[in-house]
């Protein structure tokens, strides 16, 4: 009876462990129910409003939008025109800095990928004099701010007649995105099986052979994250480009800033070209995420 009586003191607070857990459980299962995806889809909605806005905007004629509000299309959807749209591309000026806005944001990302990724695989991998001293130099570049380099750089580039160039626009973007790549693309590339390697190399393949069949294909999801951080601080960046481009050079961000200060009353020309900056690196977002998620599930499968 006393073995007894001590079995059931001892099982008692288990039960009361399991009873809690279970509760838990529960709850949890309740909190990821159908309530909560509404309540996410609900958040997700209102965050998307501002963007709805700027989307119905665009396609409104300026009589209209300085009459009422956007929302007012709802109730009237005989409103939406593409005469914004239209003006917007015989901009001469909009459409010349939207591409201006490819021609730095492209380079700036590939050389950022390309560079990085190779310095990467061999602070990793390689062996050469001074290593880690180089990769700690790299890495305390992270810290230097942008605004601190743009006088003595803009005076460097004008020394050497890249000042006001798209050239000089992707020089410094591509400066200041090389420390986080390196040290982003070192960090992962050193977490690669060393064995991965050793036998690649027992087969006969160099290190640009083993950079480009093993490293770069096992390297993906952090080599796509790059690209993506990359492409949306050069898209979106305004002060580089405001200090470093003259007329003929300027991005989209620069253009509508300039379109805003001389024409605060072109709303039919700023609504449209506003939309377009912002839906090409939300497009290269989603783009690139699938590549994301797919470089995962190719590296869990191997």
């Amino acid at each position: 009876m006393t073995a007894t009586a001590g079995s059931i003191g001892k099982v008692g607070p288990v039960q009361t462990v399991k009873a809690r857990r279970s509760l838990g459980s529960k709850i949890t299962e309740k909190l990821s129910g159908g309530l909560v995806r509404v309540f996410l889809i609900v958040v997700g909605l209102f965050w998307l409003v501002p963007t709805i806005g700027l989307l119905v905007s665009s396609l409104r004629a300026p009589e209209d939008m300085s009459a009422s509000g956007w929302w007012k299309v709802f109730a009237e959807p005989s409103q939406l025109t593409f005469d914004s749209y239209r003006k917007l591309l015989e901009n001469g000026d909009i459409t010349h800095s939207l591409w201006n806005t490819v021609l730095i944001t492209v380079p700036a990302t590939l050389l950022v990928v390309v560079v990085g990724s190779l310095a990467g695989y061999a602070f990793a991998w390689m062996e050469f004099p001074g290593r880690d001293w180089w990769f700690l130099g790299v890495v305390s570049l992270l810290v230097v701010p942008v605004q601190v380099a743009l006088i003595p750089i803009a005076e460097l580039f004008g020394k050497i007649g890249l000042f006001g160039t798209i050239l000089g626009v992707i020089l410094f973007h591509t400066g200041f995105g090389l420390p986080f790549a390196v040290f982003l693309l070192r960090n992962f590339f050193a977490e690669i099986p060393r064995e991965l390697l050793e036998a690649a190399r027992l087969d006969g393949a160099g290190e640009l052979r083993l950079f480009a069949r093993v490293v770069l294909p096992l390297g993906g999801p952090a080599i796509a994250s790059l690209g993506i951080f990359q492409f949306l601080w050069v898209w979106n960046d305004m002060l580089v480009a405001l200090v470093f481009t003259k007329s003929g050079t300027q991005p989209i961000t620069v253009a509508l800033q300039t379109q805003v200060r001389q024409f605060g009353n072109n709303i039919d020309v700023l609504a449209p070209g506003a939309f377009i900056s912002m839906v090409i690196p939300l497009a290269v977002f989603f783009a690139f995420q699938r590549q994301f998620v797919s470089g995962v599930m190719a590296g869990a499968v191997k």
